[in-house]
């Protein structure tokens, strides 16, 4: 008797990475894709691209805590701003170089993290949510009056990797590091999600009460969860910084805690494909609004103001749309897709 179809008889085949041969040779064409991406496209469509990359390592980390923890987090942009500094602190006026600067960045962000998690402990829903505000504004202060570190208003002029005798100093060249770097923090992600500990933070999200009852260590694992988001918030600020060559205070605002927010609930929830869509779909919606503006701007000089000016409603409109017929988010639109060709022709 002969059998079609895709089997799973163990838990270790169901929660495989790649379930399918079909899917590892995808991954395949899509790594050759992104490393022969930077010598297709150049200059602002190249920093682009770098900016997403950068963006899906902080939306995977806030996917962590709010999406599979259900700790909801308004601070992201802060602690994303706390691995710039720490990074840049070390190796501008320490002299370390940026393998240490940014492993660092990660563990320091790491440590505040947990700081300012404490509160999950008694807090959760929209009063988390304040309490994680509160350390966005906190951490925000900091930036600006501690400049012996931060330097201040005036910010950290920071320098870019460098090996041996050999400095990463293109755009191209620095944009591998963060490609190898996100790949790797992603595949980490996605495999926590099959571990003990990631068993745990998806039962605290859904009844943390039942959670404790089957004995599983609430304080822990909160404090955790706080740990490794801040952990990728943190790798991704010193990321960003050294892709800028320059960091300051203005560069991580309430704003980046909210697009950010933006990115997993657009994404999907709880899914760490979600997060990578998410990122790609934040960051390339306002540059696609701006060249539409642009265009109607120069076609219909008339109205070219008003383009302008509605620009960020539009923006705004957009994403409440999305968020009124798609409130899965891309992830399981993308989910729908598959399962519609994978069934098709048949409806059943």
């Amino acid at each position: 008797m002969q059998y079609c179809g895709d089997f799973r008889t163990t838990y270790e085949t169901d929660v495989k990475i790649f379930q399918t041969p079909f899917v590892k040779i995808c991954m395949g064409f899509l790594g050759v894709g992104l490393l022969a991406l930077p010598f297709l496209v150049k200059g602002e469509y190249l920093w682009i691209l770098m900016q997403i990359v950068i963006a899906v390592i902080g939306a995977v980390g806030l996917n962590i805590l709010t999406g599979f923890t259900g700790q909801i987090s308004l601070g992201q942009g802060a602690f994303l701003g706390v691995g710039a500094y720490t990074s840049a602190f070390i190796t501008a006026k320490m002299g370390l170089p940026f393998w240490v600067g940014v492993p660092a960045a990660g563990c320091v962000t790491a440590l505040a993290g947990m700081i300012f998690g404490i509160p999950s402990l008694r807090l959760k829903g929209l009063y988390l949510a304040i309490a994680t505000l509160a350390s966005q504004f906190i951490l925000e202060w900091v930036f600006l009056r501690w400049e012996p570190v931060t330097g201040g208003s005036y910010g950290i002029v920071v320098p870019r990797p460098s090996i041996g005798g050999y400095l990463f100093d293109t755009d191209r060249s620095y944009f591998y590091i963060v490609l190898v770097i996100a790949a790797v923090m992603v595949l980490f992600a996605t495999n926590l999600m099959r571990t003990r500990t990631g068993r745990a933070f998806m039962a605290i999200r859904d009844h943390y009460i039942s959670a404790e009852i089957m004995g599983i260590n609430i304080f822990k694992y909160r404090i955790l969860s706080f740990a490794v988001s801040s952990f990728y918030a943190g790798v991704a600020g010193a990321l960003y910084g050294h892709s800028l060559r320059f960091v300051s205070s203005e560069q991580f605002s309430i704003s980046v805690s909210i697009v950010y927010l933006a990115m997993i609930i657009i994404g999907g929830l709880g899914s760490i494909l979600g997060s990578i869509y998410g990122a790609v779909f934040m960051i390339l919606l306002p540059k696609l609004l701006s060249v539409v503006t642009t265009q109607l701007g120069a076609n219909f000089p008339g109205i070219a103001e008003v383009a302008i000016a509605l620009e960020q409603g539009i923006f705004g409109g957009i994403i409440v749309m999305f968020l009124i017929f798609e409130p899965d988010g891309l992830a399981h639109r993308w989910k729908m897709i598959k399962a519609y060709w994978k069934l098709y022709p048949f409806s059943y």
